[in-house]
């Protein structure tokens, strides 16, 4: 952008220590900075600027939200960034300049936020953004970062704003929010607790022993992530672990029903046990399949602190497939020998009686020959 000594001149000239004044001859008849050269100082006063011509204005950002940044694994770095995306024009226009802007170097390189004539931010391209969607990182508060938000939200539009209620809030909210979403999901699994062992009975203790395992190994995998990678649980996070639980109670459910399915076709449990779970696991597989994939998704597409719920949900969704696969099923195949079980106790959640079926045992028969010898024992297809 050429400079003419006019522009140079006011450049020269201006005192940023005076923002009032600045303000005020920006409103001037003329002083129009969206289609022509601009000088003008930061809002705080701290440094001056010739803008050229606007390339984007306010009216093409979609949206504009402030999080905390976090790395290319979903991990929190501890500061805070401001996410922004531009309608169709808008994202051709921000990708054409910053296509352009980026090969430039020093003050060249930067584009400025405006509003009210002063300038609200200035940062650096780091690349061409073609496809609507920008970061704006820095060394920004929470406070600093949501005024951004605010200012690219509603920059552009014919609003005034007017303190209607301030709350002031103690700095270990965020601990007592996370204590909170930690007691529902205690709750929470407390309930699929007293529902399995109410309605599965004996069965329920393999649920109560399941969900024992997964949780080590939910606990196991957080504390390594966050030994190796620097991994954060949030309270999005927490959200994905809570959610975790009905997914991972979803898939005992599913192998116990085929079970009980076989049971009452007068199938004996050791029978039962392995052809329910041949039955169980192309559902157990595909539910988790769908929930692994919504992760994955979420992650990609999401940005802040979604990326954490989905990040805990996809993990978990593994976790569980683990568990049933190593734990639950070779646990139902040992426990099937048992006498408790393997008669069909009523309070193994096993009762051929209760459940419909014809046989009073879920034992094989051994056949006996003359004087009560036992014979070859017969195999049940």
């Amino acid at each position: 952008m050429p400079l003419t000594p006019a522009v140079e001149q006011q450049y020269a000239a201006l005192d940023c220590s005076q923002k009032t004044k600045v303000q005020q001859n920006l409103q001037k008849p003329g002083a129009d900075g969206v289609k022509k050269t601009l000088v003008t100082c930061s809002d705080d006063g701290a440094e001056k600027y010739i803008l050229g011509p606007a390339v984007v204005l306010g009216t093409e950002v979609k949206s504009a939200s402030a999080g905390l940044a976090q790395s290319s694994q979903g991990v929190a770095t501890g500061g805070w960034e401001v996410n922004l995306s531009f309608n169709g024009t808008g994202r051709k226009q921000f990708g054409d300049v910053t296509r352009q802007m980026v090969s430039q170097t020093g003050d060249l390189n930067r584009f400025a936020i405006v509003l009210d004539g002063l300038v609200v931010s200035a940062p650096g391209t780091q690349g061409a953004i073609t496809d609507g969607n920008a970061q704006i990182t820095g060394s920004f508060t929470q406070a600093q970062a949501t005024n951004l938000a605010n200012v690219l939200k509603y920059g552009a539009l014919p609003l005034t704003f007017d303190a209607g209620d301030v709350e002031q809030i103690s700095a270990t909210l965020g601990g007592d929010q996370l204590r909170a979403g930690l007691t529902a999901g205690v709750i929470g699994l407390i309930l699929v607790v007293f529902y399995s062992l109410l309605y599965y009975r004996g069965l329920g203790f393999v649920t109560v022993a399941s969900l024992c395992v997964s949780a080590i190994l939910t606990y196991g995998m957080v504390v390594m992530l966050g030994w190796q990678l620097g991994f954060r649980l949030s309270l999005a996070g927490v959200a994905g672990l809570i959610v975790a639980i009905g997914i991972t109670a979803d898939s005992f459910i599913v192998f116990f029903e085929r079970l009980r399915d076989e049971v009452r076709e007068g199938r004996t449990l050791r029978v039962a046990v392995e052809n329910g779970w041949v039955r169980a696991r192309r559902t157990i597989l595909a539910a988790d399949f769908v929930s692994f994939l919504a992760a994955v998704i979420l992650y990609i597409l999401s940005a802040g602190s979604v990326r954490g719920f989905a990040f805990t949900l996809g993990l978990t969704t593994l976790i569980d497939i683990v568990v049933v696969f190593m734990f639950t099923k070779p646990t139902l195949t040992i426990l099937a020998r048992t006498e408790f079980f393997g008669q069909g106790h009523r309070f193994s959640g096993l009762d051929p009686e209760r459940l419909g079926s014809t046989r009073r045992t879920l034992l094989t028969p051994v056949p006996r020959g003359r004087g009560g010898v036992p014979t070859s024992p017969v195999t049940e297809a």
